[in-house]
């Protein structure tokens, strides 16, 4: 066959530093939003902060009387504190309690973050059992180095193949951070770049991570362009994408400190018998070009002109991408809202089945980014503030066409125990018996498992203790 040139038309999504810097900021807390930002004003003088006072709302607790006009949509530090301690269920009494905004916040561990994504599958009951030895082998900066031949081990009979275990393993890798539970360097930037479909010198990228990138650094582009018989150019181009890439994917979530406050993002509240959400304060961009600065552009020479015509680019880009951050989240609260109101009035007991990839489907984004939004991420409500992710949960069969949360079936065991004959306890097959009459059809092993996960004994054992 003859070498011959082609042209063709086509379509392509270019992962541009602008896509990739929304992507970071989405999955960014509060806190570490926080830091981006003043590490932005720092190092761009085209930005400066913006000290405009936030318009003041209304106070939260008269919202549900009278014609009160709805919050705005941003709301202050100041503002959330003085309701936190008047809606939360029957906790406002307690003048011990305090802020919660001002508590400690449970600190969320890579594990914590992976197991919550792997209950949320579409996985058999078998190849979650793997994927949880997997995840609690995964090491704090996101890397497998155990063997799976001996997590393999760990398991009870039958213990699973190579192939069993492989499987569940690229389906870790997938969960946000992507790239987790790799066992090399390479297999995690291998694993991001299989999922920047599109993205320019993908490809070249990809086989320079997988065959050449232990000898990158001593080779260097050059040499390595001729080594493998590629343009210089293209080279660098998918090094420098390689570079932008997480050689730690679990590092942001692995290395957690005790001293981690909760931040809410989002403030949720009820107004004449409908659920609203809106952002915090923080919540919204707080920065600002700065005009004294953008007017020298036309009046200085050609050298500095570009110098802040450069700034002014970028510092264009941090404020949409921090805007669509805010949209994003405020869109993904609202659904959450929407579908999760019966939790929002009655706690655990309401709580329906919801996944990422539901809530993905009705706002029309991918579920990697329904996870970005709402990785770590708070919401103050009048039943406290609540992790957003606390507003998703894994489904059981129920009697109904619909299907009853994990969560409310736990809820309504731990009641059903509550209120049980001292004398006689119900046994494991009599709340079976007891859930399926208030339709709620689960196998007696479920609710054992459940019960255990409650730290409730067993009824031979709540006789003794009785």
């Amino acid at each position: 066959m003859k070498p011959r040139l082609q042209a063709s038309l086509g379509q392509q999504l270019v992962m541009t530093p602008q896509l990739r810097q929304a992507i970071r900021l989405l999955q960014l807390s509060s806190v570490e939003l926080d830091a981006e930002l003043t590490e932005a004003v720092e190092s761009n003088p085209l930005l400066e902060w913006d000290d405009g006072e936030v318009a003041v709302a209304p106070d939260p607790r008269q919202a549900d009387v009278g014609d009160a006009e709805a919050p705005a949509e941003a709301w202050s530090d100041s503002e959330l504190e003085g309701w936190a301690d008047g809606g939360r269920g029957g906790q406002g009494d307690d003048p011990e309690s305090g802020s919660l905004a001002e508590q400690v916040a449970d600190p969320e561990t890579l594990q914590d973050h992976l197991l919550w994504q792997l209950h949320l599958s579409s996985l058999s009951a078998r190849d979650r059992m793997i994927g949880v030895a997997i995840i609690e082998a995964i090491s704090e900066d996101g890397y497998l180095r155990e063997p799976l031949e001996a997590i393999a081990d760990t398991l009870d009979p039958p213990l699973p193949d190579l192939d069993e275990m492989l499987t569940v393993l690229h389906v870790v890798q997938r969960f946000d951070p992507v790239g987790v539970g790799a066992r090399t360097l390479s297999e995690a930037l291998c694993v991001q770049l299989s999922t920047a479909e599109d993205t320019p010198d993908r490809a070249l990228a990809m086989h320079i991570a997988c065959e050449h990138l232990e000898r990158l650094p001593r080779l260097g582009v050059d040499r390595l362009a001729h080594e493998i018989a590629e343009p210089r150019d293209a080279v660098e181009r998918a090094v420098a994408l390689l570079l932008s890439l997480d050689p730690r994917p679990g590092a942001r979530l692995g290395e957690v400190t005790p001293e981690s406050y909760v931040t809410p993002d989002v403030v949720i509240w009820r107004q004449r018998g409908a659920w609203r959400a809106a952002l915090a304060d923080h919540g919204r961009p707080r920065l600002r070009i700065n005009r004294g600065y953008e007017s020298l552009i036309p009046h200085t020479s050609s050298a500095d002109a570009a110098y802040l015509r450069t700034h002014l680019q970028e510092a264009r880009w941090l404020l949409r991408n921090v805007e669509a951050r805010g949209e994003t989240l405020l869109r993904v609260a609202r659904c959450l809202v929407e579908r999760q109101s019966a939790f929002l009035e009655s706690g655990d007991a309401g709580l329906r089945p919801l996944t990422l990839r539901e809530v993905a489907a009705e706002l029309g984004l991918h579920e990697s980014t329904i996870s970005r939004a709402i990785a770590g991420k708070y919401a103050r409500t009048p039943r406290g503030t609540l992790p957003l992710r606390a507003f998703f949960a894994s489904g059981v069969g129920s009697g109904t066409t619909d299907e009853t949360s994990s969560a409310a079936v736990q809820s309504m065991i731990r009641q059903l125990v509550a209120a049980e004959n001292p004398r006689k306890p119900l046994s494991d097959a009599r709340l079976v018996e007891s859930l399926r009459a208030a339709g709620v059809t689960v196998a007696r092993r479920t609710v054992a498992k459940y019960r255990e996960s409650l730290g409730i004994p067993s009824s031979q054992d709540r006789v003794r203790i009785g």
